[in-house]
């Protein structure tokens, strides 16, 4: 699947990002290329290969979910720049 300068622009434009032509040009050929190994990979014979989750064998201790001491309200906004009521005060970002 190509993608073209088009689909570059629409990503940069979700992505909110701002993107030189040299960058969309550069950008477009790179991608088709991940793309074109995608491909690749898609053509191969997986029959029978397990799936997993890392290349080599490892593995996944599990411990139990238990409640365990948590950290003073006081000590965690010890370091806190700005504070009120028990809570962090931080920039608003959403309008509503």
């Amino acid at each position: 699947m190509p993608i073209d300068e088009k689909d570059v622009l629409a990503t940069a434009r979700l992505a909110r990002l701002a993107l030189t032509e040299a960058e969309v040009q550069r950008l477009a050929r790179e991608l088709g290329a991940i793309l074109g190994h995608m491909d690749v990979l898609r053509a191969l014979d997986t029959e029978g290969v397990l799936p997993m989750t890392h290349a080599v064998p490892t593995a996944l201790p599990l411990r139990r979910d238990e409640i365990g001491p948590t950290l003073e309200n006081e000590r965690a906004l010890a370091g806190a720049p700005q504070r009120e009521d028990g809570y962090f005060v931080v920039p608003k970002i959403i309008e509503r």
